[in-house]
C-alpha cells in the first residue's frame, strides 16, 4: 500500500507528535509499504531518523500516486482536501483536540466537516467527534514495549519520588505542571524525605525540582521512569498521551484526572494500575498521597500499569490495524 503522511503547513519538530509520526511511517515502511512524508519546509525534527522519502512539492504534479493520503495536523488538512484524485483517499489523523490552532467553532467547520476520513488516536478524542455527530475511528500508535521496561531499582531506593512533565508557553494551561508541584510541596511539607523529577523540552526548569531531564533519551527515560514512584498526570487536553505511558510500560503507576480529554483514558483504569481524580487540585494531591502511603498497592498497580499497556500492544500490531482498516474501505 502506498501511503502519503501529509505535512504541508505543518513541518516536523522535536515535539511527541512529531516523534509519533516519524516512527508510525518508518514501521509501516518495515513492514513493507511505500510511505512518503509531504512536508513545506527543513525538517527539525532531530531526536529520531525519518526513513521514508520527505518530498517538498512545490505543485501537485510533484505529489506522487497514492492509495491514501493523511492530514497529521490542522492546517494540513486543506492541502490534503486538495490534492489529486490520484493521491488516494483522503484522511485526517485527528492526534489533538488543537484549540491552539482553531477555536471549537472553527474546528468543527473547517475541520471536522472537512470530507476526510476521521482516525483518532484515542478514546478520549472518539467521543469529543461523537459529540459532534462525526464518526472516527481509533487508531494508535503503539508502543516501544522492549525500550522501556521495569527493573527492581524502585523498590529498593529510600526516598519516595514522584514525577512529571515540565511545560512553559502556549501548552502550560493544558499540562498543569503547577498541579505537580502542589502535590510535591503537599507531601514534602507533611512526610518531608521526597523528591520530585521532570523532564521536558525547555532548556531550564523554573520549579522545585531535584532532578530536571532536558529532552531526555529513550535510554535516559529507562533509567528516569524506574527510579520514580508515581507519575502524575494532570493533563487537560491531550489526544493519547505518550509521558505516562511510557511510566506505566516500567512498571510505574500514574495518578490521573477525569477531565474529557486527560489522555489516559485508554490506559489508565481507576484503582487497577493507577487512580483517577476528579478534575480538582484538592482531590488529586489527596490522591497523589493515598498512593504514597501504600507501598504495596503501588508496587500491584505497577505490575497491572506495565501490563495494560502491553495489551494496547507496539508500533507494529497498532500499524497493522491502520493497514486492515484501509484494506477495508478499498475493498
Amino acid at each position: 500500500m502506498i501511503i502519503l503522511f501529509d505535512l504541508r503547513n505543518v513541518g516536523l519538530g522535536n515535539n511527541g507528535g512529531s516523534l509519533t509520526l516519524i516512527k508510525s511511517g518508518n514501521t509501516l515502511q518495515k513492514m513493507g509499504h511505500e510511505v512518503y512524508f509531504l512536508d513545506s519546509g527543513q525538517n527539525k525534527h532531530t531526536w529520531e531518523k525519518l526513513e521514508c522519502e520527505r518530498i517538498i512539492a512545490k505543485n501537485n504534479n510533484e505529489i506522487p500516486s497514492a492509495d491514501f493520503i493523511i492530514a497529521t495536523g490542522y492546517k494540513s488538512v486543506a492541502k490534503t482536501v486538495s490534492s489529486p484524485g490520484r493521491c488516494g483517499h483522503k484522511a485526517h489523523w485527528i492526534r489533538g483536540w488543537e484549540t491552539w490552532q482553531f477555536p471549537p467553532k472553527k474546528i468543527v467547520s473547517y475541520i471536522l466537516k472537512a470530507p476526510t476520513i476521521k482516525l483518532v488516536n484515542s478514546m478520549g478524542l472518539k467521543n469529543k467527534l461523537k459529540l459532534y455527530n462525526f464518526k472516527s475511528e481509533i487508531i494508535r500508535p503503539g508502543y516501544d514495549l522492549d525500550e522501556l521496561t521495569p527493573n527492581r531499582k524502585r523498590n529498593k531506593k529510600h526516598k519516595f519520588t514522584i514525577g512529571g512533565l515540565y511545560t512553559r508557553g502556549k501548552h502550560e494551561k493544558i499540562k498543569r505542571p503547577e498541579w505537580i508541584f502542589e502535590s510535591y510541596n503537599y507531601l514534602k511539607k507533611k512526610y518531608g524525605s521526597i523528591e520530585l523529577w521532570m523532564f521536558g523540552n525547555d532548556d531550564v526548569c523554573g520549579g522545585l525540582v531535584d532532578n530536571y531531564f532536558h529532552r531526555p533519551t529513550m535510554e535516559t527515560k529507562q533509567y528516569m521512569y524506574n527510579q520514580i514512584d508515581v507519575w502524575l498526570s494532570p493533563a487537560i487536553q491531550e489526544g493519547l498521551h505518550m509521558p505516562p505511558a511510557e511510566a506505566m510500560m516500567t512498571g510505574c503507576p500514574v495518578v490521573g484526572v477525569d477531565a474529557e480529554l486527560s489522555g489516559t483514558h485508554d490506559y489508565l483504569l481507576d484503582g487497577i494500575d493507577g487512580i483517577v481524580s476528579k478534575n480538582d487540585l484538592t482531590s488529586f494531591m489527596k490522591n497523589v498521597e493515598k498512593i504514597y502511603l501504600n507501598h504495596e498497592l503501588r508496587k500491584d498497580m505497577g505490575i497491572r500499569a506495565r501490563q495494560k499497556v502491553e495489551e494496547i500492544g507496539d508500533r507494529e500490531f497498532n500499524m497493522q490495524k491502520l493497514i486492515d482498516y484501509f484494506m477495508g474501505i478499498i475493498t
